[in-house]
Formats: structure tokens, sequence, C-alpha cells
């Protein structure tokens, strides 16, 4: 794991894509603050822009870097998660502009998972989290299920947990408005 994550490291230091697995499917990202970068991946997609993706933090203290304010709800909803949360906050800022959905949104999870976490510590970064399919296909449950045209179009394809044959699901969606409002998007 060690080896991967310094070659990932490189990678996303150079404005890179890799392919990597996460705490929920397996991901393509890139990093979160890279305009390029994350225009790269809309690409390698096949996705509309104007479609957000999701950020990985491997911490809680990141939160208020990357928001204009983080509601009092969300540090109560990741408390309580026993599964992995994506969490839409309005008002994102220090992100990629082309990241965030039309009313300035972004959806972010904390990590837990081993590698994504570490990587994400040692980038000292957000990196984008979607999942590693062409746009209107559906999400691989497995590395084996990731397409030869995604493999070969980013720059590097994480090893570590490639042997995994757990079948891994998408995290739950909750959108949390200005006022406080809570909307589960996905359970």
């Amino acid at each position: 794991m060690h080896e991967d994550i310094k070659k990932a490291l490189e990678v996303l230091q150079q404005g890179g894509v890799i392919l990597y697995p996460t705490d929920t499917i397996w991901g393509i990202g890139c990093d979160a603050t890279n305009e390029e970068a994350v225009k790269r991946v809309y690409d390698i997609k096949k996705r509309a822009d104007s479609k957000s993706m999701l950020v990985l933090m491997e911490n809680i203290n990141l939160l208020e870097r990357y928001m204009n304010e983080v509601p009092e709800i969300a540090y109560s909803l990741i408390e309580v998660t026993d599964k992995p949360m994506t969490i839409i906050y309005p008002g994102a800022k220090n992100l990629a502009p082309n990241l965030l959905a039309d009313d300035g949104s972004v959806g972010i999870r904390l990590t837990t998972e081993r590698f994504s976490q570490q990587l994400i510590q040692r980038f000292r970064k957000p990196i984008v989290s979607t999942s590693a399919n062409l746009s209107g296909q559906p999400a691989p449950a497995t590395f084996a299920e990731v397409s030869d045209e995604i493999k070969q179009a980013v720059d590097y394809v994480v090893e570590y947990r490639q042997d995994d044959v757990a079948p891994a699901s998408p995290s739950s969606i909750i959108k949390l408005g200005v006022g406080g409002e809570i909307k589960i998007i996905r359970e």
C-alpha cells in the first residue's frame, strides 16, 4: 500500500487522475482544487460538467476550510452515522469551480477507508471521488467490473484492494440547506 500511495500522490500533485479504492466503490479521483484535473475527470466519464461530483476528505477539521459555513446538524450527522455518508453542503469555497453544483453546493464524504484516508492525509487537500464508470452506466461494485476504457483513461491505477470480491455499495446522500433543512437524496 505504501508504494501505491507514493505513486498516486505523485500523479495527484502533477494534476493527474487516479483510479482508487474508497470507503464505498472504486473511484476516479483528482485534486479537488485543480479545475483542469476536474475537467479531465468529466471528460473521462463522458459526463456533463453541470452534474457535480463529490469530494473525499479524511477528517472533519477540513470542512471549515472548504465551506463558507458548516451547519451544526452536519457534525451530529457525522457523529451518528455507521456507514459511509455523503453530505451536500451549501456554499463551498476553495474548490475547483467546475466541481460545484449550480447552486454552489458540493457533496463531501469523510472517508474511513485506510488507503483513501492516508492518501488524502499525505496530499493535504481533498480528492474528487466519483464512481469509476462512464456516465449512464452502472457503477462497478468491484475493481473487476471497472471497464478497460476507464482503466486506460486515468494516469494511475492503484493496485491495493484490486482483489476484493465483496461488492461495495454507494454512500447514503443527505443535502443540507442554508437554514438547516435536511433532504435525504439516497438512503
